[in-house]
């Protein structure tokens, strides 16, 4: 049986515009027919990732670099060991691995650009293997050529078994070549207030510390949008592929799952954070343990907390709808979410535990 890890996050945030859309507006969605906020998956993950490093919660060799700059990078590092002039070798090389048409010869590094057309995240043991491999093949490369055997080479370079955490969890998507695809691990859900949520907007004026005598002081006007919200937030682990995606590393997937739990509870997107400063941690964190399916309770909040309920608060509100969804779930459907708790609220009336700490550790004790 595949064995699950689900991480339901309650997360109140003060005024703010984490995520921004194409106007520079809060980013919304409609639920269960009202406008709720939202906050994207690739915002959240993007942060997580981060995380990882800035928290200290990984290693750099445990994680990778997603870049379309691999030219530059690539060109950089054979340069720090005496290797000159090699645009052309590198650029060569790196249409060999991730080349459309790899039959017709045809790049994916377009024209003179100097950049891929797409992003691409490879683990650092992969770059460095890659850069080893072509700096031992310069002379061939430099003279337009590439055998068969140095193309493989080259290409093994990314292989599964060369993964990072952050790669075996978010996945890669090569749609050149399916090979060099890597199934995420985790899902990321898009988060959603558990309430309705208006847009507001705030007129702003920057004042000019030295005008001229026939000059307003102020230099400059304009508005912001943003909102306040409670968010609901849930992603799901998939323990046996991301043990897969690490070659068989089933201790290195606890220590992944380990941060990950870490970092999705503790990172917050950087979005206009110079002007609002959201930098709320979240209230409430369950996680369940089970071999069924993905299961989000979303739905706990299909029909939006309602001022009516919110006499003990926002939070509070959103836990015991949360809780009583999950109770109705699992009665309909026979599961056993093994939800365990950290409630700052006070309000969850099942297994909890008083620290981010115990609620890590017991999770990775029950994954064994």
């Amino acid at each position: 049986m595949t064995t699950f890890v689900d991480i339901n996050i309650l997360q109140n945030v003060a005024p703010g515009c984490l995520n921004r859309d194409d106007v520079g507006a809060p980013k919304t969605s409609i639920f269960g027919g009202t406008r709720r906020a939202r906050i994207s998956s690739q915002c959240l993950k993007r942060a997580q990732r981060k995380a990882f490093s800035q928290m200290g919660l990984l290693s750099e060799e445990e994680l990778g670099t997603r870049t379309r700059n691999l030219l530059d990078l690539i060109q950089t590092e054979l340069a720090a060991v005496g290797h000159v002039e090699t645009e052309q070798p590198v650029r060569l090389a790196i249409q060999k691995v991730f080349a459309a048409k790899p039959d017709k010869e045809k790049s994916v590094i377009g024209g003179d650009e100097q950049v891929m057309k797409f992003l691409v995240l490879a683990s650092s043991t992969s770059i460095k293997a890659f850069i080893a491999e072509v700096a031992d093949n310069l002379e061939e490369l430099r003279d337009d050529k590439c055998s068969a055997a140095t193309k493989k080479a080259l290409r093994s370079c990314f292989a599964t078994t060369n993964n990072s955490v952050d790669l075996a969890m978010f996945g890669r998507m090569i749609s050149t070549d399916t090979d060099l695809t890597v199934d995420a691990s985790i899902q990321v859900a898009h988060s959603l207030s558990t309430h309705v949520v208006q847009r507001e907007s705030d007129f702003y004026t920057a004042v000019d510390d030295f005008p001229k005598a026939d000059e307003a002081v102020s230099g400059m006007l304009g508005t912001v949008e943003f909102n306040s919200a409670c968010h609901y937030r849930f992603a799901s682990i998939n323990l046996d592929q991301l043990v897969t995606n690490l070659n068989g590393d089933r201790v290195l997937a606890l220590k992944g799952i380990r941060a990950y739990i870490r970092a999705s509870v503790m990172a917050i997107p950087t979005g206009k954070q110079a002007t609002f400063a959201a930098h709320n941690l979240p209230e409430f964190v369950a996680i369940g343990v089970h071999n069924s399916q993905p299961i989000s309770l979303a739905n706990a909040f299909q029909r939006p907390v309602g001022t009516s309920e919110m006499r003990d608060g926002l939070v509070q509100a959103s836990v015991k709808k949360l809780e009583a969804h999950a109770g109705q779930l699992s009665s309909a459907y026979g599961l056993k979410l093994g939800l365990r708790a950290l409630d700052l609220t006070g309000t969850w009336q099942g297994n909890s535990v008083t620290s981010l700490d115990a609620l890590v550790e017991s999770v990775i004790e029950e994954l064994g």
